[in-house]
């Protein structure tokens, strides 16, 4: 066996052979759980192997093999041996006969079936697959028989160094802050080798920085990456590009190695404090600027960025602290300067503010060099503009009586111009806020007057715009509004609230309250309305009715007597005398209907007028209405009824021009059959109305306009039927104006002297089916096409 094995390797190649040297003590080694029975001719160790087995006393099986192994990637000019099957039942007399079966046995493993020995036919590769599975067995060349049981081994693919680390993960992208200390953790990288990892150095790794240096190190096992050098600052380098190496075999020559490339990112730290760009800023602004409006800004500049980089910009000195406000512009970091007050030329022209620019966000390991801030002058100069006039109130309310007299001063509104030159001022009135010309303006002095005599009770306020203009510029214009109150003088006399009428019972008692009226006064005094009621001088002593102040302001009607009647007087008048306690007082006369009314025993009006005497019977006047609907309804039910009527019973023929259309004309009735002589009159052909004229039917009016055609003489009832239709039938197809109306008509009358006799099948003993038309076609031209169609109709039945 060594010998063979000797032979083998010679014919490999050179550089193979340490190799193999070095693994042949692992080759020869005894499968497990198997005897082995070897030949004399075996190396010292199997001899070993051989006492093992005769101290066990197992000799029932004698499989002889290698432990075989086979290197991956192994190629040469032949086969590679694998390994020899032996087994001590083959005498060498070339009966045994070796069988291999399992994972690549006849395509990767071949075995010699008369020696035993396995080769490997290709080029093996252990990171596809590691080991193979096999089963041997030695049977009887000649029978097949198996001399014993088959025996399973494996064949393990020993590992080379053929491939190199990988960064499967990679390109790497890691951040760090900037100015941190040295040995800061930065990432880690992972490297993966496919040989394997047990056998040998193939898969162990080393990792190295091959760019990057000196600026960050690698930890050479654990490929943890961290700072080299301290303070990195990312405003002098912000990015770095890092190449790690990956090598096998502990990092030693002639081991396989991988690269990737890690993009290392300071990030920002607040290291860096604002900066104004100057130290001095100039503005200039209108003295008429509007509120809130931006005149100029400031910027403080810092390296950093994000978050690090805002500020916030205050005003901490300056003699317009109270005039000027500073905000932040969130998008650029601006400093907006805007003007909180008004601003006048002519009071200050300039002002002088220190701005201040801090950091939001400090950090405070950065404290210790320096504030995180920094200050900067501002200085504004107002600039004179042409303002306009200015109201020496924002708002004026003057009052005036409503009785005032015309052209009466009702006040007077000033304004003046700011500017140093001062305009003169020229006043006017807003027209469409004095729609009515109540009013009127002195242009110079801006003294209001009375145009149109005023009315507290039409309308108690009047709200009117004075414009201010400025002579010299007449762009420059103000508006002030005023308020007119129009005071209240007695004016108006008082009066009932409203038209009052009192009922009185007949069976009312004396003393009894007829009614309680009360009075309204237009006027509106200080002191509130009191009113004093009176009758006439004349009527102070009324016989019937008396009256009585009432304490809230009314007053009561109280009846003198009892006994009043419908039939001696049904109606009273009571003038009374309303007063006021105004300066003067005004008064007004009001009078008051009393009605007599008949009423229940408990008070309660029923009815107040003749209709109780004129109707005994109990029926009121709604009741008469009632009837006198019904009638009418009834009478006009009546009327329709007739009109319809007579409409229905109109003539289809008209004997009138009247444009009569779209009238259908219904022919539903049918005749009694050839035994009604009385259903029609053969004189109705001769049409004796027709004579002089032509009669338009009732449904369709021509359009075309004809002569009358000539009419015919009356013809004894004896004539000729058949002449009298052809006549008839030669003027309406020569008749262009003639409709084809759709019409049934029934004729009773049959003629005489007819050869064909009667045409009515009401008698005839023959059936449809006997009948011969054939005849018809000696009668003329028309009865043979009528002939036609009877036979048409009975073949069709045949059929």
């Amino acid at each position: 066996m060594p010998e063979r094995l000797t032979e083998m390797l010679m014919d490999t190649w050179t550089p193979l052979i340490i190799l193999w040297i070095t693994v042949l003590p692992s080759i020869y080694m005894a499968p497990m759980n198997q005897s082995q029975v070897l030949p004399s001719g075996s190396s010292t160790g199997l001899k070993r192997l051989n006492e093992e087995q005769r101290v066990l006393h197992r000799s029932k099986r004698g499989w002889v093999w290698n432990q075989m192994f086979v290197l991956e990637e192994f190629s040469g000019p032949e086969p590679i041996l694998v390994g020899r099957l032996h087994t001590d039942l083959d005498p060498g007399s070339s009966k045994i006969k070796y069988i291999l079966s399992g994972d690549g046995a006849g395509t990767i493993f071949v075995i010699n079936d008369k020696t035993g020995d396995i080769h490997a036919m290709k080029r093996l590769d252990r990171e596809e697959k590691a080991e193979y599975t096999l089963t041997a067995q030695a049977v009887d060349r000649d029978t097949n028989q198996p001399l014993e049981p088959p025996s399973e081994f494996i064949i393990k693919v020993q590992d080379i160094n053929d491939n190199p680390p990988e960064f499967v993960d990679g390109p790497y992208h890691a951040t760090v802050p900037e100015m941190s200390v040295v040995g800061t953790f930065v990432t880690k990288v992972t490297a993966t080798d496919a040989d394997d990892p047990v056998y040998g150095n193939s898969a162990k790794l080393v990792y190295s920085i091959l760019e990057g240096q000196p600026y960050f190190s690698i930890e050479p096992h654990t490929a943890i990456i961290k700072t080299a050098l301290p303070n990195m600052d990312r405003e002098a380098k912000e990015e770095y590009f890092v190449v790690i190496q990956a090598k096998d075999m502990g990092g030693h020559m002639g081991g396989l190695s991988g690269t990737t490339t890690v993009t290392i990112t300071l990030t920002d730290v607040n290291d860096n404090p604002p900066k104004f760009a100057q130290s001095l800023y100039h503005f200039s602004v209108m003295e008429d600027v509007a509120l809130g409006e931006p005149i100029g800004r400031v910027k403080a500049n810092d390296l950093d960025i994000g978050e690090n980089a805002k500020s916030s910009y205050d005003i901490i000195e300056g003699d317009g602290m109270d005039i000027f406000e500073i905000t932040t512009d969130a998008q650029t970091q601006d400093g907006i300067i805007r003007v909180r007050k008004p601003l006048d030329f002519e009071t200050k022209k300039s002002y002088t503010l220190k701005v201040e620019a801090a950091n939001i966000h400090i950090d405070p390991r950065f404290l210790g060099g320096g504030p995180f801030k920094d200050t900067a002058t501002v200085k504004i100069v107002v600039e004179d503009a042409d303002e306009p006039p200015v109201f020496s109130s924002p708002t004026y309310l003057l009052e005036v009586h409503e009785n005032a007299a015309l052209n009466s001063v009702l006040g007077q509104v000033t304004a003046h111009d700011p500017d140093v030159s001062s305009s003169p001022i020229r006043f006017s009135i807003d027209r469409h806020t004095d729609l009515e010309r109540q009013f009127n303006i002195n242009a110079e002095d801006g003294k209001i007057t009375l145009a149109t005599p005023l009315d507290r009770e039409t309308s108690t306020w009047h709200n009117i715009t004075i414009v201010a203009t400025e002579t010299r510029n007449h762009s420059q214009v103000s508006r002030v509004p005023v308020a007119i109150k129009v005071l209240d003088v007695n004016d108006n006399a008082p009066e009932f609230a409203s038209e009052h009428e009192a009922f009185l019972c007949e069976n009312g008692k004396p003393g009894q309250v007829i009614q309680i009226v009360s009075a309204v006064d237009k006027d509106d005094p200080k002191n509130g309305h009191y009113f004093l009621y009176s009758l006439l001088p004349e009527m102070v002593n009324n016989p019937n009715f008396t009256i009585k102040k009432n304490e809230d302001n009314t007053l009561s009607i109280l009846a003198k007597h009892s006994g009043f009647s419908r039939q001696k007087q049904e109606v009273y008048l009571l003038p009374i005398v309303i007063s006021d306690s105004g300066t003067p007082p005004m008064s007004s006369t009001s009078t008051l209907t009393i009605r007599v009314c008949g009423c229940s025993s408990e008070g309660i009006v029923q009815s107040c007028n003749v209709e109780a005497y004129v109707l005994p019977i109990g029926l009121s006047m709604g009741a008469l209405i009632a009837i006198l609907a019904c009638i009418i309804l009834l009478l006009v039910i009546v009327v329709l009824f007739v009109t319809l009527r007579r409409h229905k019973n109109e003539p289809l023929i008209i004997k009138d021009d009247e444009d009569v259309r779209e009238n259908i004309i219904r022919y539903d009735d049918e005749g009694g059959g050839e035994e009604d002589t009385e259903a029609f009159d053969i004189a109705t052909l001769q049409n004796p109305d027709g004579i002089n004229g032509f009669l338009p039917r009732k449904d369709i009016k021509p359009d075309l306009q004809f002569m009358p055609r000539q009419g015919l003489a009356p013809v004894p009832n004896g004539v000729d039927v058949d002449e009298f239709i052809n006549v008839r039938l030669h003027e309406a197809d020569n008749d262009p104006t003639a409709p084809p109306y759709d019409s049934i008509q029934i004729y009773g009358y049959e003629g005489k002297g007819s050869a064909a006799g009667s045409l009515s099948s009401l008698e005839s003993s023959t059936s449809d089916s006997d009948q011969n038309f054939d005849y018809l076609s000696e009668w003329g031209p028309r009865f043979k096409r009528l002939g036609e169609l009877y036979s048409v109709g009975e073949s069709d039945k045949e059929t």
